[in-house]
């Protein structure tokens, strides 16, 4: 079984409040993301109910490494827009307070989702429609994949291009070692 990692920067939409408290979307549909790949609507909403009927809570992670979980989702849902989730960073890891400093200096403010994919197609232009995904983490990370989306941290402007330009760069540099 592959797990594959979805990047999205956090919106205008997330907040951090108390230094702990993160809300926002971790994935928008309809968006075509750097690897080429578009989520559908509802692309979640199996995974979602079939967590929630075994009482199985999605995993809040450091960049992907399932050896530092450093909080709670303690919700994750679909809406019209994306996956929408609200968490708690927890004080009592240091990786999460860590991650707490870094998100309210802007140091890092990326999204990412871990997850399965269950059905996909590809379109004419051939990119990959995201239909049906099993979802097991959604991570805080340095670079997301979708580098139009900004956080809205305190006194930093979410059009500002500098940072997206650059995200832009880096995730394209990746992708092209990826593939050597």
């Amino acid at each position: 079984m592959n797990l594959e990692h979805k990047y999205c920067q956090l919106g205008t939409d997330v907040m951090v409040k108390n230094g702990t408290e993160i809300s926002g979307y971790a994935s928008l549909f309809g968006l075509t993301d750097q690897g080429g790949d578009v989520v559908d609507v509802g692309a979640y909403r199996q995974s979602l109910g079939a967590s929630k009927a075994k009482g199985w809570s999605i995993k809040m992670l450091w960049q992907h490494d399932p050896s530092q979980p450093i909080g709670v989702w303690d919700e994750v849902r679909e809406d019209a827009k994306g996956l929408w989730v609200k968490g708690r960073l927890l004080p009592d890891v240091a990786r999460a307070r860590e991650a707490a400093a870094l998100l309210e200096a802007g140091a890092i403010d990326g999204l990412s989702i871990g997850y399965r994919t269950v059905k996909s197609t590809k379109d004419k232009a051939g990119k990959r429609h995201l239909s049906q995904l099993e979802l097991w983490e959604v991570s805080l990370v340095t670079f997301p994949m979708l580098p139009d989306a900004r956080v809205g941290a305190k006194g930093e402007d979410p059009d500002a291009p500098d940072l997206r330009e650059l995200a832009a760069v880096l995730t394209d540099a990746r992708l092209t070692i990826a593939h050597i």
